[in-house]
């Protein structure tokens, strides 16, 4: 079965939960998601894999997320979605899929229980 990295290169914890999947000779298509952008429904899809709401993939520290206000807590999950959509910076990474699980890479270990 296929293994997916939702990637950011510059993201430290990216890096090393990529370096992590390939010591244990897992060769992962790459999601480079702030290049490609993902749209709501590949996000709502990564949602339920991750068995998480929407808030819970938020990156609260993104400058977008204080100039959205997302920390509204009046938002639909659609609404936090949309805003991933338009800023993916805001999604937290990396994310790792595997069929239908997935894992945010934090600590880069968690991966691991889905291999």
């Amino acid at each position: 079965m296929s293994v997916e990295i939702w990637h950011n290169p510059r993201c430290s914890k990216s890096r090393e939960t990529l370096k992590l999947l390939e010591d244990n000779q897992v060769t992962p298509k790459v999601f480079l998601y702030l290049e490609e952008k993902p749209n709501a429904k590949l996000i709502l899809d990564v949602l339920k894999k991750l068995d998480i709401g929407a808030r819970d993939l938020l990156r609260k520290s993104e400058e977008a997320y204080k100039n959205l206000n997302l920390k509204d807590k009046a938002l639909t999950d659609q609404q936090l979605i949309d805003a991933m959509v338009q800023e993916p910076k805001l999604i937290e990474r990396p994310i790792v899929i595997k069929g239908n699980e997935a894992k945010i890479g934090r600590p880069p270990q968690q991966v691991l229980e889905i291999l």
